[in-house]
């Protein structure tokens, strides 16, 4: 039987998210592709009792992570109804809807009619009643903002969520969901950008949004796709993502000059005391624009050594210089 570590507040810091009563860990963990069948039940237990017991309270999931689709929010259901039901105040869950569920019209997109089946259909999975964020996982060319927005305000007024957010919204689009959202009487709590070293997108606009809006940020993929990390310093290992068939990195994306620059930035990160991967998470976390950042983890091991990046969010003047010279260069 799980019991949880007493020292588990100790030592993860806390951060507002925007201008909500909402503390967030600076590291969340994000159940990803290493939560789907084709993964071990007791390795993702494993995973989620070493999250909690290192203050990580906060557990992102979306409808469609896995694989198959689903599979995630299942296997989180079991891991909370067996490990942790009795830490639901301690913990929030967030979840996600947007892309693509079953088939037919009503699968994906922002529609009134598949957002709120879409979260009816996660908390089944859960075995919650409610989630603490619900997500837009993305905006829809074709249905009205307002339709999307009006969902979400629903998912909150309905006790099915506490929270509204939105993901993959670009600087323009974060400015009327938010008016939206402000209008109809639940505000954007938080906005979920991908952003690290390789990807400020962010940096052109979002930021200053989110902070007009009095929201949040938890950015994803602050290792970009684990290329900010100790793998590829030497090319590419034949059992790397990038050696697969994954969509989101392959060998196109590590060039000569790519490992040149992952090599440059992890001699600073020595300097540092770090890890590559350590040093990537703690450079998105410089800036309060970011509430947190989520981390995949594959073990325990690899959990730890993320949360431990929290033990040096500092970066001196020069540090930052090396580094914007690296990455404009």
């Amino acid at each position: 039987m799980y019991a949880a570590a007493p020292g588990r507040y100790e030592s993860m810091p806390y951060r507002r998210t925007g201008r909500s009563g909402l503390l967030l860990p600076a590291v969340s963990l994000g159940l990803w592709h290493n939560f789907g069948t084709d993964r071990s039940l007791d390795r993702q237990r494993a995973i989620v009792h070493k999250a909690f017991d290192l203050g990580v309270t906060h557990f992102d999931l979306a409808n469609n992570y896995g694989p198959p689709p689903g599979a995630a929010e299942t296997a989180f259901g079991r891991i909370y109804q067996e490990d942790l039901r009795a830490h639901r105040d301690e913990i929030v869950v967030s979840t996600k809807a947007g892309y693509l569920m079953w088939p037919g019209p009503y699968g994906e997109w922002g529609s009134r009619k598949y957002v709120l089946s879409s979260l009816d259909q996660s908390l089944k999975r859960m075995g919650l009643e409610y989630v603490d964020i619900f997500y837009s996982h993305r905006p829809d060319p074709d249905t009205p903002l307002e339709e999307t927005m009006s969902a979400l305000d629903a998912a909150v007024r309905q006790g099915k969520a506490l929270y509204a957010g939105i993901s993959n919204y670009s600087p323009e689009q974060t400015r009327e969901a938010a008016r939206i959202l402000r209008e109809l009487g639940t505000p954007l709590l938080v906005h979920q950008p991908k952003y690290s070293m390789l990807d400020r997108a962010p940096e052109n606009g979002l930021w200053s949004e989110l902070a007009e809006a009095g929201a949040g940020s938890v950015v994803y993929s602050p290792l970009a796709q684990g290329l900010l990390t100790n793998r590829y310093l030497d090319g590419i290992p034949a059992d790397s993502r990038a050696a697969g068939l994954s969509p989101f990195l392959n060998a196109d994306n590590i060039t000569d000059d790519t490992v040149t620059q992952l090599k440059a930035l992890n001699d600073i990160a020595r300097e540092r005391g770090q890890s590559l991967a350590q040093m990537a998470l703690a450079w998105v976390l410089r800036d309060s624009a970011v509430t947190s950042a989520i981390a995949g983890a594959s073990s325990p091991e690899q959990l730890a050594d993320s949360v431990a990046a929290t033990e040096n969010l500092e970066f001196s003047a020069e540090e930052l210089q090396r580094i914007d010279k690296l990455l404009a260069g």
